[in-house]
């Protein structure tokens, strides 16, 4: 389900300034890792896949769960439009159609790179529900008892117009205007046993309760649900404090508002949309070129490489990516390489991705970012900094006028001298807004 917080206002301190020495630095950085050792990345990725688990949306790549459909080819999606009799529609199902689409169509065509295409099929009118919108009790944390029956009433009501066996995504959608309608309630909902219809399982629908104009990418979160992706935002116990903290505006898994919200290398990696010498799993000393994670690929030019790998123990990883102000992340608010922890064995919700802060005394975009202390977390050309608990450096030399970045990865060092683990050395970066 999605975070339902949008960036704050409050004024904060100004991001640090660009040093005189900007020029030279990098120069040297670049110098020095031109000369140094050669690569020692694996082409072959296997050893730092992670093995799937039993936790809930396992971050785990080394195999597929089959109870859910892989985004590696064309899918249907049917999205049914549900009245109430407490409400008369004010809407068309054409403006809530488009609320949705083809935004979120293209938002994964540009994730997948274009290997993936996800086809709406709308429904052109209401379906009428059997009972009034406020006897369900819609809400984020829903009365199982009213929310199975909300379903299962919207199923029949929609069947006799609907062949659900032709469909691999279902999209309910709720007259917004319906006095009991929450649009806290949005999420996607998983049975522990199946609902038949048309000789065929619906494993999972895609509940949509959004006001109009709904919030941005809201779809495509829930929709990442459909694909097995985990909730990467922090949910206070108590309700209260911030949502954003392990991944910030760096996934759309994390947060709908987010300013890079194109999804995270790993996750392409797990969907099939990266694999081969697109993935690195590096061990030892590694000088690596990444190409940004939500860049095109240049027609008729092949994907390049995304994603560098460390593997840090059975069931964890550090991953390290570039991201640039393009495709999905056209709004991102810096640029540079992210690192990242994965967890395998940590549920959705429970914070199975930590984005590492290599700027821990400051933020960026106070006015924009859904967390502005990680708004900041890329390195910039000739920062280096070292993983804290991970013995692994990351150094950033140069990115080349096509907009690669060359990154050497160090594993097993320590802090380097004069340098304190989770301290980032040289400029700083300069993030636009």
């Amino acid at each position: 389900m999605p975070c339902r917080r949008g960036p704050g206002g409050a004024e904060r301190p100004p991001l640090r300034s660009l040093a005189a020495a900007a020029t030279s630095l990098l120069a040297l950085a670049a110098t020095s890792l031109v000369a140094g050792p050669a690569a020692a990345a694996m082409e072959n990725a296997t050893p730092c896949a992670l093995p799937r688990t039993a936790a809930h949306h396992s971050l785990g790549l080394n195999t597929w769960n089959t109870a859910y459909p892989r985004p590696d080819r064309g899918l249907d999606a049917v999205m049914i439009f549900l009245s109430f009799p407490d409400s008369e529609p004010t809407l068309t199902p054409e403006a809530l159609t488009a609320d949705h689409f083809p935004a979120t169509t293209r938002f994964f065509e540009r994730a997948s790179y274009g290997r993936f295409t996800l086809r709406p099929h709308p429904q052109r009118t209401w379906t009428r529900m059997p009972r009034d919108s406020t006897w369900y009790g819609i809400e984020r944390d829903w009365n199982a008892e009213r929310r199975t029956a909300y379903l299962r009433d919207a199923i029949d009501a929609a069947d006799p117009d609907v062949d659900f066996s032709r469909y691999d995504v279902v999209y309910l959608v709720a007259d917004p205007d319906a006095p009991g309608v929450d649009s806290d309630a949005t999420k996607v909902v998983n049975f522990d046993r199946p609902l038949r219809a048309d000789d065929s399982d619906i494993r999972r629908v895609v509940t949509v309760f959004e006001q109009h104009p709904p919030d941005r990418n809201v779809l495509a979160h829930e929709t990442g649900h459909v694909f097995d992706l985990a909730d990467l935002y922090h949910r206070p116990t108590d309700g209260k404090g911030d949502w954003d903290t392990h991944v910030g505006d760096w996934d759309v898994m994390g947060s709908q508002f987010g300013l890079a919200p194109d999804l995270f290398g790993w996750h392409k990696w797990k969907l099939g949309w990266l694999g081969g010498r697109q993935v690195v799993c590096v061990r030892g000393s590694a000088d690596v070129t990444l190409e940004p994670v939500a860049a095109a690929p240049v027609p008729g030019g092949s994907i390049g490489t995304r994603l560098a790998v460390v593997r840090t123990g059975a069931g964890s990883v550090l991953a390290i990516e570039a991201r640039s102000a393009t495709g999905n992340d056209r709004d991102t608010c810096a640029e540079g390489i992210l690192i990242y922890r994965v967890r395998s064995e940590t549920a959705s919700g429970g914070g199975p991705v930590e984005v590492v802060d290599t700027h821990p005394d400051t933020g960026a975009c106070w006015d924009r970012s859904v967390y502005p202390p990680l708004a900041d977390a890329p390195l910039a050309v000739g920062e280096t900094f070292t993983v804290p608990g991970d013995d692994t450096r990351v150094e950033v030399a140069d990115r080349t006028p096509s907009g690669s970045w060359t990154v050497r990865i160090t594993t097993g060092v320590g802090s380097a001298p004069g340098e304190s683990p989770g301290e980032s050395s040289g400029e700083g970066i300069a993030a636009p807004g």
